[in-house]
């Protein structure tokens, strides 16, 4: 096992994911620096030692570094979490290149797709700092209930075994797993689909659908999702796992879920604009339903669940039209996991 007890690590984006992941690793007794944009909310996590805009109420570790300088945070980083919205993902990396040392790891925790390449973020990181490892976590991860130290496990998805052992000692403890899976597309292809369908399950919360129709809903959208991946490349057999279903199902019935809530809003009435805005946080599923429908229309792809939701969104279609889409557009394959492409 290899000894941390030197490492220094910084984690790039203060909002709720990224400040609970610096204060793990903090609590771990690592070096640790939280990179943030603005330097009023960065003065007043150094003073309060809380993010109060993201984490209210949760105190932060009095080792946790607090910076808005990018090459002071990065200084002798032999690792580097990238947790900021994948919208934010390309700009940041090429400003962080050239403060980065040639044997760094970078791990990605955003859930998104870039909007003109359809590249995942780990595939962004690749392209710009192409002399680092890189891997993803995803899984299951509500901020808060990590603040809270509920028990929680993840997901790190690399091809480089020493890279996963690394980040699984990190920020492994008694309240939070993390476990090693090496289908680092499949498993970050996952993050980014689900948070589609928590906006129809949050819809569906709204409009007080019972638990057979929940239970429906989850099912297709897990189908769904694996039809996506087979035709992308990904292993299906990955969405049957933490990254997969159990991000699934935290993000299609937890109020915390960002996509979750939006969607609830929506289903409440609310307009798009009205829905994002009392969030009050990115909420990745609305740019990747976008992309996810255009992406499937291109292929051939049958998604009943992004298409209806991309008609709400983007069309003006009505949630009740969309919600009928949804249930009443079924044919045998709506309910069936595929794990190999038809032929």
């Amino acid at each position: 096992m290899t000894d941390y007890k030197n490492h220094r690590v910084a984690v790039l984006g203060g909002g709720s994911f990224g400040t609970a992941i610096a204060n793990m690793i903090a609590s771990n007794g690592y070096a640790v620096t939280l990179w943030l944009r603005s330097e009023v909310r960065a003065a007043s996590i150094r003073d309060s030692r809380e993010n109060s805009d993201y984490l209210p109420g949760y105190q932060l570790h009095s080792a946790m570094e607090v910076s808005t300088d990018l090459e002071q945070a990065l200084a002798g980083a032999q690792t580097v979490f990238f947790a900021v919205p994948s919208s934010s993902f390309r700009e940041l990396a090429k400003r962080a290149f050239p403060f980065l040392n040639k044997d760094c790891v970078l791990v990605s925790t955003a859930k998104g797709i870039e909007a003109h390449s359809f590249m995942l973020p780990s595939e962004i990181l690749e392209q710009e700092i192409p002399h680092c490892w890189v891997g993803v976590i995803s899984g299951p991860n509500l901020a808060r209930e990590i603040a809270q130290f509920e028990i929680t496990a993840t997901v790190i998805a690399s091809e480089n075994a020493e890279l996963c052992e690394r980040i699984q000692t990190l920020l492994g403890s008694q309240y939070f797993r993390v476990y090693a899976n090496h289908d680092r597309y499949g498993v970050e292809l996952a993050g980014a689909l689900k948070n589609i369908y928590a906006i129809v399950a949050g819809i569906a919360e709204a409009m007080d659908v019972g638990q057979n129709t929940k239970a429906v809903v989850l099912t297709r959208s897990l189908a769904e999702m694996s039809r996506f991946a087979v035709h992308l490349g990904a292993n299906p057999l990955t969405f049957l796992g933490l990254s997969g279903v159990g991000d699934l199902y935290v993000t299609c019935t937890s109020p915390l879920s960002r996509n979750f809530r939006v969607g609830l809003a929506l289903g409440q009435g609310k307009t798009l604009d009205q829905a994002v805005s009392q969030v009050g946080q990115v909420a990745e599923g609305v740019n990747t339903t976008k992309l996810v429908k255009e992406k499937a229309d291109d292929l051939g792809i049958y998604m009943p669940l992004a298409s209806a939701l991309y008609a709400t969104l983007f069309e003006q279609r009505s949630i009740l039209e969309s919600l009928q889409a949804m249930m009443l557009a079924e044919q045998n394959t709506d309910v069936e996991f595929m794990v190999k492409a038809n032929d």
